[in-house]
């Protein structure tokens, strides 16, 4: 459409006067520019909230993407480590074995206690009491407390303190009162106490 078409287009159309109630009186170039303009301004409203969108989901995919580095971090040194964390349970599991034989079973008890009397002879005590008190429970395990009463002189009490600690069986000794006796002869009282493992 060349300058003279344009013109005669719009002849005799003032913009100042424009009523939407009669746009279907306008001339032809005001209906195209307004259709032109109102497709304008939909597509632009539409590729707007298109990109808003997407861009909000952009956003919110980096600031995942800290928390997703951190748990490939995490779980790439846990893939790298499984071999030596294997090795390391099966080696707690072994110590664990091995302790657990060296507790007592409850029929082991009544052996437990002649061989700390062996024991006590043997270092030349004179033994008033070595007697089993009720056992006490804790989560794992149960307590065995057995208290001792024993009298002799200073050696003899620290071959048996040393015989009791060979036990192959785990004994360990507290609370100790050694009070002197007649002569040489000192008094002793120690509480020993064995552990048995609660199976569940």
């Amino acid at each position: 459409m060349n300058m003279n078409g344009l013109q005669n287009a719009f002849k005799g159309f003032d913009i100042n006067n424009l009523d939407f109630k009669a746009s279907g009186s306008w001339p032809v170039g005001i209906k195209f520019i307004c259709y032109l303009l109102v497709m304008a301004a939909v597509i632009g409203a539409g590729v707007h909230f298109l990109i808003t969108d997407k861009h909000q989901a952009v956003e919110r995919e980096i600031a995942r993407e800290a928390d997703l580095k951190r748990e490939f971090e995490n779980k790439s040194f846990r893939v790298a480590n499984l071999d030596a964390l294997r090795r390391q349970m099966a080696d707690v599991e072994e110590r664990f074995s091995e302790i657990l034989k060296q507790l007592p079973t409850e029929k082991e008890v009544p052996n437990l206690l002649e061989d700390i009397s062996d024991i006590g002879r043997q270092a030349g005590l004179n033994i008033q009491t070595i007697a089993l008190q009720p056992e006490r429970r804790a989560q794992f395990y149960i307590e065995l407390p057995i208290n001792i009463e024993v009298t002799g002189t200073y050696h003899q009490m620290g071959a048996f303190v040393s015989g009791v600690a060979e036990i192959e069986r785990i004994v360990t000794l507290h609370d100790y009162n050694i009070q002197r006796g007649s002569g040489e002869l000192l008094s002793m009282t120690i509480n020993a106490r064995t552990y048995r493992y609660e199976q569940n």
